[in-house]
């Protein structure tokens, strides 16, 4: 996938993800940021347990990558004190 391919499934998994964890986005940037992050995150998780993670930009990564941005928001959230869910 490309770095553009990246950038959109990270923004569009971190705003998801965001509202799943938090009700509130925490910007455009850090969606982002933790998007990328999450989706990464995802994958090594989902490979972990044998199934496949990021396969390009499809719903299957958009799932994986969500998945993982809740996890990376989560831990990030208790890192910095923030109330969670």
């Amino acid at each position: 996938m490309s770095v553009i391919g990246w950038i959109v499934l990270g923004l569009v998994a971190g705003f998801i993800g965001s509202k799943i964890v938090n009700s509130s986005g925490q910007g455009l940037l850090m969606d982002i940021v933790l998007g990328v992050v999450g989706a990464v995150v995802g994958g090594l998780i989902f490979s972990f347990f044998g199934a496949s993670g990021i396969t390009g930009f499809n719903i299957w990564s958009l799932i994986v990558a969500v998945i993982g941005s809740i996890v990376v928001l989560w831990l990030y959230h208790q890192m910095t004190g923030r109330r969670t869910l």
